[in-house]
């Protein structure tokens, strides 16, 4: 009997180390996913100080914000080589350094070309944490909560970018734009000090060799130290393919449509028009009344937490209900929100000015933003993180986070173009034909990987089983 107690006791705190242990994980990464949303919010309140501080022209205040996508498509490139030699691990800590180089510099900047270099760093800290953290996570996480813990990430640059509209919004009464950036310092060091204590990927260290030590990590995370073994086993069959990276890639039909698929599915999330959604959502708050820059700040704010808290939505569906079903969802209501959007603006510049019209349009923002923060903004970055064979992972995840980064530019680049040539109704028109599109797209091709180990997805790709099928 006392030997039993013991055995329970001996049990009970073994899992509670390895909960303790994958909270640190799911906090470390998370932190990565803060920065990345600081970094992106942060420029929208901090430019026009910087415009008059530096009177730049039009064409530098475009380049100011769009040095940080630069250095991301950049990053995301890189970091797949430097993920595979240096492990994840590794990589989370240069982009800390990153982090806090690029902060520290767009804050002390004493000119427009010191602030636009510093921003590129940004940017290319901004390319690792997007394309390390969900891919680290994935690899540390059991299949049954790998889609929460993904999404967690996701929610943390939601928190992030709300966090940065707060923090614009407290600094700009003093038009004090070298807080707004150099803040993000604070918890670019905290990241850093915590990867320090991270483990490596196992995944990662059984494909340089190291078994043992891949095999200590796996039991730290698990209770069960059979199912850890077993979970090994799986992984070592998974590397008896010779190839790895660009030479599987061109080698293996089966990887080039993972990898297809990866880039697919990034091109999908941003041709949403989330983005030009959070463009415009000022001016949609002026058509509704929120006529001075407070108000409207108060509007991001808004805009921002509806972003997390939808976010949350996916967090607690994504292992439950699937991947795929959320993405239908959320497809249809950006289509739906889009739709609606650009019949309210359309009404509102046909001279309209009935109050419920605004109210409307008011409503379908934070509806088309939920949607997409519910379903595509963290589902794409778990789908993308589990299809990969493990091989080609760092080069599946390169080409699908670096499609992200430069279809963000393209939409960038063209949405003014379009309401010149189209009118602002008709853009979102398009963006809602686009996610009509999306929604077969996702019953043709996407897969269901909820519950499916990061192995037997891999085996059924290279069994040449049909895209949608990889996750049965």
């Amino acid at each position: 009997m006392v030997e039993k107690s013991e055995t329970n006791s001996v049990d009970a705190l073994r899992a509670g180390k390895a909960k303790m242990m994958k909270i640190f994980i799911s906090f470390a990464a998370g932190m990565a996913g803060l920065l990345f949303g600081l970094d992106i919010g942060v420029i929208s309140g901090a430019l026009p100080f910087i415009t008059t501080h530096f009177d730049l022209t039009s064409r530098l205040q475009e380049w100011v914000v769009s040095a940080m996508m630069l250095g991301a498509a950049l990053g995301a490139i890189s970091t797949g080589w430097i993920s595979f030699k240096l492990g994840r691990k590794k990589s989370l800590m240069s982009g800390a350094v990153l982090f806090v180089l690029g902060s520290l510099g767009s804050a002390c900047a004493p000119n427009v070309v010191f602030l636009i270099i510093s921003r590129v760093l940004l940017g290319f800290a901004v390319g690792i944490a997007s394309y390390v953290a969900p891919l680290y996570l994935s690899e540390m996480s059991g299949k049954e909560d790998r889609g929460k813990l993904i999404s967690m990430y996701q929610m943390m640059v939601t928190i992030g970018i709300l966090t940065a509209f707060l923090s614009d919004t407290a600094f700009s009464y003093g038009g004090h734009w070298r807080m707004m950036l150099g803040v993000i310092s604070i918890p670019a060091v905290l990241l850093l000090v915590s990867v320090f204590g991270l483990p490596d990927s196992p995944r990662w260290l059984a494909s340089k060799g190291n078994f043992d030590k891949a095999k200590e990590i796996l039991r730290s995370l698990s209770t069960d130290d059979a199912k850890a073994d077993a979970e090994l086993a799986e992984i070592n069959e998974s590397l008896k393919v010779k190839q790895e990276g660009w030479s599987l890639f061109k080698e293996n039909k089966n990887v080039r449509r993972a990898v297809y698929l990866g880039m697919l599915l990034q091109a999908m999330q941003q041709f949403t028009g989330m983005n030009v959604i959070l463009y415009y959502a000022p001016q949609i708050f002026k058509h509704a009344g929120f006529a001075n820059t407070e108000q409207q700040m108060i509007a991001t704010v808004i805009c921002g937490l509806t972003n997390v808290l939808a976010t949350l939505i996916a967090m607690k569906t994504v292992d439950k209900s699937g991947r795929k079903p959320i993405l239908k969802i959320g497809f249809g209501g950006i289509a739906l929100g889009t739709f609606l959007l650009g019949l309210c603006l359309f009404m509102i510049n046909a001279g309209y000015s009935a109050l419920w019209i605004s109210i409307v349009a008011v409503i379908m923002t934070l509806f088309t933003i939920a949607s997409f923060a519910m379903s595509a903004g963290p589902v794409v970055w778990v789908l993308c993180s589990e299809i990969q064979p493990l091989k080609s992972r760092d080069f599946g995840v390169a080409c699908s986070t670096t499609t992200n980064w430069i279809v963000n530019m393209i939409i960038g680049a063209t949405f003014l173009t379009l309401i010149n040539l189209f009118g602002i109704a008709v853009t979102f028109w398009i963006y809602t034909s686009l996610n009509i599109i999306f929604i077969f797209l996702t019953v043709l091709l996407i897969p269901e990987t909820k519950g499916i180990s990061l192995e037997n997805i891999e085996k059924n790709l290279m069994d040449g089983k049909k895209l949608r099928d990889i996750g049965v």
